[in-house]
């Protein structure tokens, strides 16, 4: 992990504009044309308002003084006017909104002339709710905007800070709305039923006619939000974010935020000109969760959610489900729809037809931004599908794919964590990219950041003025080493918030694995802690009880919801079960995490910790390189060559080899060949499949001119590369290289103990039997009729690889002819062969 600073994105500022707020559905003109067509209608006070307002003013003692009905934002049934009411209007200055006509029923108003503009009393909002709304605290604005039965008929109501008039249209009627300030607008209509309206809304310069917001009953359903309260909403994406739908019969976009510490929640963006006081949404319950449908708001728009936190104070926050961001270092939310039309159904179709741990399995490590800098995710789709084919990998391990604000941390500090980084392209761009994978035949793995997520003050943390996504003990929150926040796993809507989003990757993205980072920082309690700077769980012991069960939920809801995909554990301790199903206990008690594979940070550490030293020293660290296999089964294990181990001064992987050029290729290509056929799958990141000697940066990638056919060490290089083909090559075609990854009897030593030699070799067998040997000589000098053990049941063995081939830059010995075993016993084997091999080196032979 990398530290660092925060983001220097900059939040949108507000626009003190007088125009509109809202996307217009006809421009000017044709609203203007409409507007001289009515009936003129009687002159009110909101006409003399020059300019918006923007402040609360103390309201006029004769709107405070009018009835508001009660109201819970639907229709409502009966609102006769009673003589009282009347009265009680009468007394306070008003004019009663109707009056009745001989021989009509006093309690029941007259409708109001179809093709009339009415002029109606002003039911305006009484001063609490006033200023609820005007200071961006109102829980429940439905319930007093928009349209609502009253004694006395219909109570129009519209908030819009800026405009200088309001006009309802409702069919043929048109009533015009009386000023109340402040951009307060209202009106008492004699009607019986609340009728379908929309708004004529006029500001300096401008006149549009746009959709009522508070006419719609809320977008999210029952479900919805049970699920989301009980925090088992495995499709969180579809209910929260922003989403651009039809609703009612409108266009727009919902907007749904969970923000249960919150006072209020208003929607800001491009289409308000970054003023959310006309835009507040409505809390729905309990569940903490607040939505607003705002039509007319489409895809493409930009976003962000006005939160009036504990306090009072006020926080600009992008959306934690945004499913799109902009480019970073600007930090908006961006509303999305896809219209991706997918073609890998026949990749789909046969991912499952084999479990990952049985098949073959090598994975190039590609950091998207730098892997040739520049490209987008559609032009890396015309260039890295077929460069990862032509070497024979079976997947690519991308990284790093959701947004995060500083590129120098490689996306390990997610800020945007449903939405693919948008330095390379939109969504629909990465889905091109995941497709044409597919259709070339490569599985897509992508690195999770679920451990942890960074501070910056327009994301999670304490994001609705409390702490929320991280745990509210600052001891248990606060990250040691990376400056960051951890989750709180306990909490049931932060877990459904993870859960969620792993099955999101897997579904909408047709990703075909997790690589989930930092395992270890999550499962104990005192990681990178000091004594006295962790509490023990509830049994008295270090593991953190609620990350288990995250992970746990999270694996098992993967592999039920979307079989074929694999989840892999970054995890570098002796945590026992990683890859054991989640229903059986081990020994320490625990049931297994349920991953599919887990990496194996042991034998990584070990065996390039051996083949730093110079070969003479290497008959004393012998065991780094056999060591391994004392735990090779205890869980599925991928063999990980990655990017943390070619930075920060480690070097890259030749440059980790010890002696002249000749001798550190020699070295790399004979330590490529033993990884490939040691127990577990394979991870090589980019550039070291043609031997770079530099450290990767973020900023230039790999060194890509070292293939130049212009530069004289070339072929060095492209030898190395010949090499990595020819492994993926022969590795896919042998399944004794794959097929018993995870059973004891797929290896056997054939010698493990010639560390004065550095000899090592072993047997690779497949479900049937068929047996690959493979010997390696870390030593700089050839051994000639070096004797090994075999089974006297193979005729010949034929040598297939060898990594001192002089087409892979080496002194082309080897055993070119099959050899043939020998009866005489050897290495507690019946038979043996007498075998050339050459220096630092490994050899693969098979039955011939």
């Amino acid at each position: 992990m990398t530290p660092r600073p925060s983001s220097s994105g900059s939040e949108p500022k507000k626009k003190a504009a007088k125009k509109t707020t809202e996307n217009s559905t006809e421009n000017a003109a044709a609203a203007k044309k409409q507007e001289a067509k009515k009936t003129p209608a009687k002159k009110t006070a909101g006409a003399k308002t020059a300019r918006p307002k923007t402040a609360a003013k103390t309201p006029a003692k004769t709107a405070a003084k009018k009835t508001t009905g009660t109201e819970t934002g639907g229709p409502r049934t009966g609102g006769a006017r009673t003589k009282a009411a009347g009265a009680k209007a009468a007394k306070a200055g008003q004019k009663p909104a109707v009056e009745t006509a001989p021989g009509q029923d006093p309690e029941q108003p007259a409708a109001a002339s179809p093709g009339s503009t009415v002029p109606a009393s002003s039911p305006a909002l009484d001063a609490a709710d006033r200023e609820r709304l005007l200071a961006g605290t109102h829980h429940d604005p439905h319930a007093v905007l928009g349209a609502h039965r009253v004694p006395g008929g219909v109570a129009f109501r519209a908030f819009r800070p800026y405009a200088l008039a309001v006009t309802v249209l409702a069919g043929d009627l048109r009533v015009a709305l009386h000023d109340d300030g402040d951009g307060f607008f209202s009106a008492l209509v004699p009607l019986l039923e609340v009728p379908l309206h929309r708004l004529l809304v006029t500001y300096e310069g401008t006149v549009q006619e746009v959709e009522d917001p508070y006419r719609f009953l809320p977008a999210l359903g029952d479900l919805d939000l049970h699920l989301i309260g009980e925090g088992r909403h495995e499709q969180l994406w579809r209910a929260l974010g922003a989403h651009p739908t039809t609703h009612g019969g409108v266009t727009g976009t919902r907007f749904a935020v969970w923000a249960p510490n919150a006072r209020g929640v208003r929607v800001a963006g491009g289409f308000n000109f970054w003023d959310g006081t006309g835009h507040p949404m409505r809390s729905l319950g309990s569940t903490g969760v607040w939505e607003l449908f705002l039509p007319g708001v489409g895809a493409g728009e930009l976003y962000k959610f006005e939160i009036t936190r504990p306090d009072g104070s006020r926080t600009l926050r992008a959306d934690p489900l945004a499913r799109r961001t902009e480019v970073p270092p600007a930090t908006s939310s961006v509303v999305h729809a896809s219209d991706y039309t997918w073609g890998d159904a026949e990749w789909l179709a046969h991912r499952a037809d084999r479990p990952v741990h049985e098949a073959p399995l090598s994975v190039y490590e590609v950091h998207l931004p730098s892997w040739r800098p520049g490209l987008t995710y559609r032009q890396l789709a015309d260039q890295l599908p077929a460069y990862v084919a032509d070497l024979g990998f079976t997947h690519v391990e991308l990284m790093p794919v959701a947004e995060h604000p500083f590129g120098g941390s490689w996306g390990y500090q997610v800020t945007g964590f449903y939405a693919p980084t948008a330095r390379l392209g939109d969504p629909d761009d990465f889905r091109y990219l995941v497709d044409r994978l597919h259709r070339a035949g490569i599985g897509v793995l992508m690195d999770w950041v679920p451990a942890h997520f960074p501070r910056d003050d327009w994301a999670l943390a304490e994001f609705d003025g409390r702490p929320l996504y991280e745990h509210s003990d600052p001891l248990r929150a606060a990250h040691p080493d990376w400056g960051t926040l951890e989750f709180d796993f306990g909490r049931r809507e932060v877990r459904n918030f993870l859960v969620a989003n792993a099955v999101y990757w897997c579904e909408e993205f047709h990703i075909d694995g997790l690589r989930v980072d930092a395992v270890a920082s999550m499962l104990y309690l005192d990681y990178s802690r000091e004594p006295g700077r962790w509490t023990p769980n509830e049994r008295g012991g270090r593991e953190n009880l609620d990350a288990v069960a995250f992970l746990q939920e999270m694996n098992a809801t993967v592999y039920r919801r979307v079989p074929g995909v694999v989840t892999v554990a970054e995890e570098s301790t002796a945590w026992d079960g990683v890859t054991r199903a989640t229903h059986h206990e081990g020994p320490s008690g625990f049931g297994g995490l349920g991953f599919g594979l887990k990496w194996n940070m042991g034998w990584m550490h070990d065996s390039l910790e051996y083949m730093s030293h110079d070969p003479v020293h290497r008959r004393y660290h012998h065991g780094e390189m056999t060591f391994s296999m004392v735990y090779a089964y205890s869980e599925n294990y991928v063999l990980p060559v990655s990017h943390d181990e070619m930075v920060h001064g480690k070097r890259s992987l030749v440059s980790k080899m010890p002696g002249d050029w000749w001798q550190q290729r020699a070295n790399a290509r004979a330590y490529l060949a033993f990884m490939w056929a040691h127990p577990g799958k394979q991870l090589l990141f980019m550039g070291q499949e043609f031997a770079q000697g530099a450290e990767w940066s973020e900023a230039h990638g790999p060194d890509w001119w070292l293939l130049d056919p212009q530069y004289g060490a070339a072929p060095d290089h492209r030898g190395v590369r010949d090499l990595v083909r020819d492994l993926n090559g022969v590795y896919r075609d042998t399944p004794a290289l794959w097929q018993r990854d995870t059973h004891p009897a797929g290896f056997a030593w054939v010698v493990g103990d010639a560390a004065e030699d550095n000899v090592l070799a072993f047997l690779r067998l497949d479900a049937a039997g068929t047996p690959l040997l493979a010997v390696s000589n870390f030593a700089p000098v050839v051994r000639s009729d070096y004797r090994i053990g075999v089974p006297d049941d193979v005729p010949a063995w034929h040598e297939v690889l060898n990594t001192d081939a002089a087409r892979y830059g080496g002194g082309d010995v080897g055993n070119p002819d099959p050899v043939k075993p020998e009866a005489q016993g050897w290495h507690a084997r019946p038979a043996s062969i007498r075998l050339t091999l050459p220096p630092l080196a490994t050899v693969w032979l098979r039955p011939g």
